[in-house]
């Protein structure tokens, strides 16, 4: 069983930055791959970033590349998202997310990951 406990959220005007964090637990072998969704009120859940966590390659959202950087410690199990020139359009509650090594499919798609946490609340005020 994988745990993932996200925080970090909070309320930031817009242009600021925050940092999210996700720490995991439980039988989170090496080979997994972590990722950051988020979904805003009314919208479906998408993807944000990801990162493979032996090589860490990383995947990014189009509508986040440049402002936003995944990362991973690995000895404190610890994912990270760094958010930089938030704007309204990110305001969403965001999710850490696990997938295993036997996943094939694509990093983008949230069918493929198969620990979720519970999230966490990012408000962009204008």
């Amino acid at each position: 069983q994988v745990q993932l406990v996200e925080s970090g959220g909070g309320l930031v005007q817009a242009g600021g930055s925050l940092r999210l964090s996700c720490a995991a637990s439980g039988r989170t072998g090496r080979d997994y791959a972590m990722g950051w969704f988020r979904q805003a009120p009314g919208k479906e859940r998408e993807f944000v970033a990801a990162i493979r966590w032996l090589s860490g390659n990383t995947y990014y959202a189009d509508s986040v590349k440049g402002r936003f950087t995944i990362s991973r410690d690995n000895a404190k199990n610890t994912l990270y998202l760094q958010m930089n020139s938030l704007n309204t359009e990110d305001t969403a509650v965001y999710y850490c997310a696990a997938r295993p090594p036997s996943s094939s499919g694509s990093y983008y798609s949230q069918t493929e990951y198969v620990h979720w946490g519970q999230g966490t609340q990012v408000t962009v005020s204008s």
